[in-house]
């Protein structure tokens, strides 16, 4: 049998480090309990695993304040109480871009039917890349939002963020960034950026599992924020209405705990090893990828060629292969597990030129992904364009 190679990072990061294992196990078996809901030992235990993971994720993103990070079920529910959340009147103007993940594409298209929103949605180059200047003459007097993707899950383009939030502070706009493809990848500072809302999953560069997520909100703008849910914290018990603090006005519910036991060891674990380290062997990664594929006949690797305007987030096409039968013969001939179709971003698939043909097959990297590995899909891929799989 051909050894399973692992090209979905950009999908849940896989494998997880063991002490994401154990810190799950340690959970099952030994707290159990929900925060808030007891005063007794393993119910404060979970609640200081829970203020853990907030400490080590604020560490991480450069937050002044770890109750500035609202625990959520994943990146899409962290994104789409932030569009929600701010855009709560009739009318008024997003400015967005193509490279979107649907997580933000659907929201706006549900606000535009429902409350008469409009968005602009900011061409991007034949690379995945977008044009800060481009944002800027998007925006009008009633824009309310920018929302922009960091790092494209479809061909791993990286957008200025920083030139953006600039933008955005001085012409007095909420910020909003999609981190799903950058989180535990790439160093982010919320300051530094200028961010007011960072949403990010737990299951991808964090190597949390499925289930985990967290919203960042700048200090205030949780004023300004509405809930989209109401119900048990724990806290203010006493009265019908959901509190008004941090970060319990947005946790409703007991929490995903087992996960964020998970969740808090992964981050963990990025912190120890170093987003600077994690980045240095991805760009070798990436290095030996496009080094293997940049001038193959009958391949074309699709997003930026200099590594630092990208992550690693590949998509390809091969002529005579539509991306589904591309990646059924990665996974049987070669056992690569890639991930083929329009990847929940259809824009930005417009904006490749891919997406009246079913979009492509993307592979992923990860933090334990190793160069050989790399150079071992590549040759799957130079093969198959070469006709020597068929």
């Amino acid at each position: 049998m051909v050894e399973r190679c692992y090209f979905d990072n950009a999908a849940t990061s896989f494998p997880k480090p063991e002490a994401v294992h154990e810190a799950m196990m340690h959970y099952a078996r030994q707290v159990g309990a929900s925060a808030g809901r007891g005063a007794y030992r393993e119910a404060i235990e979970t609640g200081q695993i829970i203020e853990e993971t907030r400490r080590r994720i604020a560490r991480l993103i450069g937050a002044e304040r770890p109750s500035s990070i609202i625990m959520t079920c994943n990146c899409t529910d962290g994104l789409s109480l932030a569009i929600k959340g701010i855009l709560t009147e009739q009318g008024g103007h997003v400015v967005t871009t193509q490279m979107e993940h649907n997580s933000v594409l659907r929201p706006l298209a549900a606000l535009a039917q429902r409350q008469g929103v409009e968005a602009t949605y900011v061409r991007a180059d034949g690379a995945g890349l977008v044009d800060p200047d481009e944002i800027a003459r998007a925006v009008r007097p009633d824009t309310k939002l920018i929302a922009l993707v960091h790092g494209s899950n479809v061909c791993g383009s990286v957008q200025q963020v920083e030139a953006v939030g600039r933008l955005a502070q001085e012409r007095g706009i909420v910020y909003l960034v999609d981190a799903a493809q950058t989180i535990g990848h790439l160093p982010v500072d919320v300051e530094a950026m200028h961010v007011d809302l960072l949403a990010f999953p737990g299951h991808k560069g964090l190597l949390g599992p499925l289930g985990t997520g967290a919203l960042y909100i700048r200090e205030g703008l949780d004023e300004r924020l509405w809930t989209l849910k109401e119900g048990g914290t724990g806290s203010k018990s006493e009265v019908p209405q959901q509190p008004d603090f941090m970060p319990d006005k947005f946790e409703a519910g007991s929490h995903n705990a087992i996960g964020i036991a998970g969740l808090c060891a992964g981050v963990g674990h990025v912190l120890e090893r170093g987003v600077e380290s994690i980045r240095e062997h991805e760009r070798a990664l990436c290095e030996a990828f496009m080094a293997a594929t940049g001038s193959v006949a009958g391949l074309k690797v699709f997003g930026p060629t200099d590594l630092n305007k990208r992550v690693g987030v590949f998509s390809v096409r091969v002529d005579g292969y539509d991306p589904a039968e591309l990646a059924a013969v990665m996974e049987e001939r070669f056992g690569v597990l890639t991930r083929p179709g329009l990847h929940c971003a259809p824009f930005a698939h417009q904006a490749l030129g891919t997406l009246d043909t079913g979009g492509t097959t993307r592979l992923s990297m990860g933090p334990f992904l190793t160069v050989e590995q790399v150079h071992y899909a590549a040759q799957a891929l130079v093969e198959i364009a070469a006709g020597q799989s068929v």
